[in-house]
């Protein structure tokens, strides 16, 4: 059997959820078997970093680097087929200030298009938050699709918004993932169709089948004040700090805006709200029955790490980590319609719910398309 395997570079690589969606996605049609091997990705968290090369790449870090991606030179990593890139949200979040451009984080997607300039890769995956869209009162969205559009031979852009509760994901979790394909390659990326529209995967799920063992690692409960106790004790499923039913001595002394998810409560037949990496007092997930916040195991569940996913640094690194990766669920689900895009396999699609460039979107012959993988015409 032929094997077409596409070596796979990722920037701002989180602990290794797109590289795991990645590996565990395969296409075969007729004689020829895709397959994506991850080859390189950086990250500046020491800790992540491990993370990553103990799960990506058998704990070996040679091609996993720890550097502030501004020094990183392209000239030097390996060659790479296709390029991941899910750049730090935090200007893009609607929950903190949406600075976009004007903040620290929004410029550095400019690094992807320093690597796609430099490597002319097959195709690419970005990922960011949903807020991406109104960043800048919505010019930070068209100018990131513009430069990516435009960037080294030009690609064929396909962007979405996937709500990943649709997409075999316990968790509701909205995110922005624009595909790139070289336009030279003719080929026209179609987003999938939701897996479980209408039949959501729950948090009660999840978590509970199989029963999380006490040795599995990352798996510590963390100690709660009485106060938060006593103060869960009359929350129910699904509901917050908020609820009316909390006596006057446990209710919150809040003034202004109250965000929903302080002390929210799971309910068990609904996935789980937005897994987030950071916030104070509140905000860590909380059990529907029990009187805890969840452990980064359960959060891990949630976002779909298996459980043989070890998490590396201390439990407030690994709840970082876990809130700001993607989920390798849903990266499997898309990067195998990629495969299958350049496999000329059909699979079930829908329109894309965002502006997606303006690429010609003309296809090949099918029995031209994995020529082009070998490099006949690609190049």
């Amino acid at each position: 059997m032929k094997k077409v395997v596409f070596k796979f570079a990722e920037l701002f690589c989180g602990p290794g959820g797109l590289s795991l969606g990645a590996i565990r996605s395969k296409v075969i049609k007729n004689d020829t078997e895709l397959s994506v091997k991850p080859v390189w990705a950086n990250d500046y968290d020491e800790n992540t970093c491990k993370t990553y090369a103990r799960n990506i790449h058998n704990g070996k870090s040679e091609n996993v680097v720890c550097s502030p991606v501004e020094k990183i030179d392209f000239k030097k990593v390996p060659d790479f087929d296709a390029l991941a890139f899910g750049f730090p949200c935090n200007d893009f979040s609607v929950v903190g200030k949406q600075k976009g451009f004007n903040g620290k984080f929004g410029p550095l997607y400019t690094h992807g298009l320093r690597a796609i300039e430099e490597k002319n890769p097959k195709w690419f995956i970005a990922e960011n938050v949903s807020g991406l869209q109104s960043a800048n009162n919505g010019m930070a969205f068209k100018k990131i699709l513009d430069d990516l559009e435009n960037v080294g031979k030009g690609y064929e852009i396909t962007a979405n918004l996937y709500k990943f509760e649709e997409y075999s994901v316990p968790q509701t979790r909205h995110r922005i993932v624009i595909i790139g394909i070289r336009k030279n390659l003719n080929l026209k990326f179609k987003v999938p169709a939701p897996t479980t529209k209408d039949k959501y995967i729950t948090a009660q799920q999840v978590i509970g089948n199989p029963p999380i063992s006490d040795n599995l690692e990352n798996n510590e409960i963390t100690a709660q004040s009485t106060n938060v106790v006593e103060r869960l004790k009359h929350i129910p499923a699904g509901e917050n700090a908020w609820y009316h039913g909390i006596p006057d001595h446990l209710k919150m002394n809040v003034k202004g805006a109250k965000m929903s998810q302080i002390y929210k409560r799971l309910h068990p037949s609904k996935p789980s709200y937005t897994i987030t990496g950071s916030g104070g007092g509140g905000t860590h997930v909380y059990h529907w029955s029990e009187n805890r916040a969840l452990t980064n195991r359960e959060r891990a569940r949630i976002q779909t790490f298996p459980d043989d996913f070890v998490f590396e640094g201390s439990k407030e690194s690994v709840r970082k980590q876990i809130g700001m990766a993607v989920s390798p669920q849903a990266a499997k689900i898309i990067i195998e319609a990629v495969l299958k895009t350049f496999a000329g396999v059909p699979y079930p699609s829908i329109e894309p719910k965002l502006s997606n460039g303006s690429g010609n979107g003309n296809g090949v012959k099918e029995k031209d398309q994995l020529a082009l993988l070998f490099g006949a015409k690609a190049n």
